[in-house]
Parts: structure tokens; sequence; C-alpha cells
């Protein structure tokens, strides 16, 4: 498809889901979902970009503060009621993220005194630290957007209210940050580690504070001890996973880490390049197989992450086009074969795209199973443009 083509697509399929979720009419239930709804501010971010039509703008504002009045609240069927963080009505809604966010599961979260049920935590309610993070980058671009600071500390304040829950140190002394909190983020609900969560915090921070460069007359929050904690999680990490989402977020923060070093806010050349060597061997070893596969033993935004991490390598190769002479041209030097080898995956992307958009079209149950952030991610692979941005 032509890159207008996709931007049309794009633009149905977050029409259709503004209308779904609630978000453009007012008639329909709110369906709010945190790592949906994030995608999505970005897709209406870049629709905005593509077109200068004002509509997809307002949805993206529009959508901004439905998630912070719900999923910055309490649930309506918990015992506890208000903001998350336990601030009054003005306060919070000066500082909406203070609290986190909750992840928006239909299920509550487990009780203190319920066991665990490995099978049922995945339809609970509660904190994901990666879905936060997702979040603070939609602020980020909507404050780029807009020229309003307010977004960006909202998603700064969120980022340190994020590492003071989830971090935690082990008997060793080693720094680690939870998989899942509770809502109020008093306790976890998942205590293992997930593997690219600090990567991906240490690259949104760091984001945050290249983002913060534009509004010199604002005091905004000090990011500087998350990014070293961070920094310090991720050191001697490995990154690489058969996942094809997590492939392909793997690629995401790789592009989004070129652009910050372009921009000199990210100096850890060796992390970056082991960003770069652990997606490349990831993609390697996962291969193209699981296209041959049946629809039904495959997920469309597992599959999605992956074809907009692709874009983004790409992405990464042009920036490093236009700018040879980075750090003395020797990172350019080491990148330019290594991406060059990433792109002979490039062709997967489309053929994901192609394969979605025609299950799509045939309204199948096993895409309307997870029809929402299928939805969002698909018109994100379409039109990747603010999603990729950091600058």
């Amino acid at each position: 498809m032509h890159r207008e083509e996709n931007v049309t697509l794009a633009g149905e399929i977050m029409l259709d889901f503004a209308a779904l979720t609630g978000v453009s009419r007012e008639e329909k239930p709110q369906r709010r979902y945190l790592w949906t709804d994030a995608f999505a501010v970005c897709n209406f971010l870049e629709l905005y970009h593509r077109t200068q039509d004002e509509q997809w703008l307002l949805l993206a504002l529009r959508l901004v503060d439905q998630v912070h009045q719900t999923l910055g609240r309490h649930r309506p069927d918990s015992a506890k009621s208000g903001w998350l963080s336990g601030l009054g009505a003005e306060e919070g809604e000066r500082h909406p993220t203070r609290g986190g966010l909750r992840i928006g599961k239909k299920m509550e979260e487990r009780a203190p005194d319920e066991p665990m049920d490995e099978r049922l935590e995945w339809e609970r309610d509660g904190q994901y630290f990666h879905y936060l993070t997702k979040w603070m980058r939609a602020l980020t671009r909507t404050s780029r957007v807009t020229g309003d600071a307010c977004y960006l500390r909202w998603g700064m304040e969120l980022a340190q209210t994020a590492h003071r829950a989830f971090r935690f140190s082990g008997p060793d002394g080693e720094l680690g940050l939870h998989w899942k909190m509770s809502g109020d983020l008093r306790r976890s609900l998942v205590p293992s580690v997930g593997q690219h969560d600090p990567l991906d915090g240490l690259v949104t921070c760091c984001e945050m504070l290249c983002a913060a460069r534009h509004f010199p007359d604002q005091e905004l929050p000090d990011l500087e001890q998350e990014i070293g904690e961070l920094t310090q999680m991720c050191r001697g990490r490995d990154f690489s996973t058969s996942d094809s989402l997590g492939i392909g977020g793997i690629l995401v923060d790789a592009c989004r880490t070129g652009q910050l070093i372009v921009n000199e806010a990210f100096q850890d050349l060796a992390l970056f390049q082991r960003m770069v060597h652990d997606a490349i061997s990831s993609l390697e070893d996962t291969g193209s197989g699981f296209l041959d596969q049946p629809a039904k033993y495959r997920l469309a935004f597992r599959e999605l992450g992956l074809s907009i991490g692709l874009k983004g390598a790409a992405r990464l190769l042009r920036l490093f086009e236009e700018y040879p002479d980075v750090r003395g041209g020797e990172l350019a030097e080491w990148l330019q074969p290594r991406l060059e080898e990433m792109l002979w995956f490039h062709k997967l992307s489309g053929r994901i795209e192609e394969f979605w958009i025609e299950e799509m079209r045939k309204r199948t149950e096993h895409w309307r199973s997870h029809g929402d952030i299928n939805m969002v991610m698909l018109a994100t692979s379409l039109a990747p443009g603010q999603f990729l941005r950091t600058d």
C-alpha cells in the first residue's frame, strides 16, 4: 500500500475505534484500557500531523482526559473512591498521574489475602510498569504537538511515581522492577521482573528530559535519579527474545534511542549497540515461519508490534544516513551493515499488515476477540510517525 492509502485506512480504523470505545460518542459506554489508549493517542496525533484536521487533535486530547478521569481513579466497584494518589478533587485534577494509572482490566485486582491464580492474574486489574511507560510517551508526544508543557509534566510525574513504586532492591542489592503492582501501588501483585521494563523506562525518561528542553521557562520534575538507577538495571542485561511483540519493542526502543543520540540526549552507546545486536539475533532466531500459520494460532497485536518495530528499524537507518557524522562517524559505520541486515526482515512488515487487514475486513471472531488493541496497533503500523518520534 502507498503511504497515502495507509494514512486513509489508519484514519478509518481510528474513527471506528473512537466510536466503539466511547471517545467520540458520548452515548457509548467508555472502554478504557491503558496500553490501547496510549497507542491510540499517538495515532490521533499522527493523523493530525498528516492532515492538519483539528478533529484528530480533539480526539487525542479527549482521550487523554478520559484515561486520567477513568484509570487515574479507583474502580467504580472498589471500596475506595477518588484519585489513586489520594489527592483531593482539585489537586488530583492538576496532577492526575501522581497515583499512577490502572491497566483497565475487567476483573478487579486480587485481594491481599487471596491466593494467586496465574491464569486469572492476566485478567485482573492493577498497574503494569510497561503500560505506564507507553502512557508517558503518549503524554510527551501530546506536549510536543500542542506546545503545552502540562502533558509533559504529567508524564514526568508518572515516571517518578512508577519508579518509586515498582523499584525494589534484591537480597544482593541488585535493583529491579516488579512486573505488576496493585492499583494503589502499595503491594506487588506479580513480583517477577519484566525483561524489557528497565530499558523502556530508561529510554522514555531520557526522551522526556529531551522534550523538556523545549520548555526552558517551565519548572519540570528532575528524572536524573530514575535515569541513573534504570541505567544500572540495564547493564549486562540480555534483551533477546522469541516473542514477536518483545522484538518489536526492542526495535522501537533502538529507534527512539538513535534519535536521542543524535539530539545528544543519550550517552550510553554500548547499551544502544546491545539493543541493536539483541534485536537482530532475536529476528534471526525467530524467522518468518509464523506467517505460514492460520489466524487461529496467531495474535494480531503481537505481530503488529513486530511490524511497528521493523518500521522503526527502517527509520533508524534513514536517520544515520542523514546524520553520518554523529559521534565522529564511528557509530554510523558500525550501525549501517547491521541495520541493512535487519532490513532484510522489513518485508515481514508488509506481509503482517496485509494478513491482518484481511482478517479485520472479514470481521473474524479471532480478530474481534482482541478488537480494540488489534485496531490501534494496525493503525500504528500503517502510520507510525508520532509513535516512533522522539523530537
